[in-house]
C-alpha cells in the first residue's frame, strides 16, 4: 500500500494540524498580551513626557527669575543704586534748608486790606 493513506498517517496529520493551531493561539494570545503592555507602556511614557515638558517649564522659569534677582542684587547694580540713593537724600536735604529759607523770608502774617 504504497499509495494508499492509512489511519496512522491521518491521526499524525491531525496531531500535527492541532498542534499547529494551538500554538497559532497560544502565539495570537501572547502577542495580544504584547500589544497590551506596549500600549500601556506608551501611555506611561507620554505621560512621563509631559511630566517632563511641565518640570523643564518650571525650571526654565525659575532660572529666569533667579537670573533677574541675581542681576537686581549684583554688587555693582546695588553700588549704584545706593549711590543714587545718597544723591536724592542730598537733593532733598537742599531743598528742605531752601522751603525754610523760603519760609522765614514770609512772616506768616497777611495784612489786611482796607477798601
Amino acid at each position: 500500500m504504497e499509495g494508499a493513506i492509512d489511519v496512522k498517517l491521518l491521526v499524525t496529520l491531525g496531531g500535527i494540524l492541532f498542534s499547529v493551531a494551538g500554538a497559532a493561539a497560544v502565539g495570537k494570545m501572547q502577542i495580544k498580551a504584547i500589544l497590551e503592555t506596549l500600549n500601556d507602556l506608551e501611555k506611561r511614557l507620554r505621560s512621563l513626557d509631559k511630566r517632563l515638558d511641565t518640570m523643564e517649564t518650571r525650571v526654565e522659569t525659575q532660572h529666569q527669575r533667579l537670573s533677574i534677582i541675581s542681576s537686581m542684587m549684583d554688587p555693582s547694580t546695588m553700588e549704584r543704586r545706593h549711590r543714587e540713593m545718597a544723591t536724592i537724600q542730598a537733593d532733598i536735604a537742599g531743598l528742605k534748608s531752601h522751603i525754610d529759607k523760603l519760609l522765614h523770608m514770609h512772616n506768616g502774617r497777611h495784612p489786611e486790606i482796607k477798601s
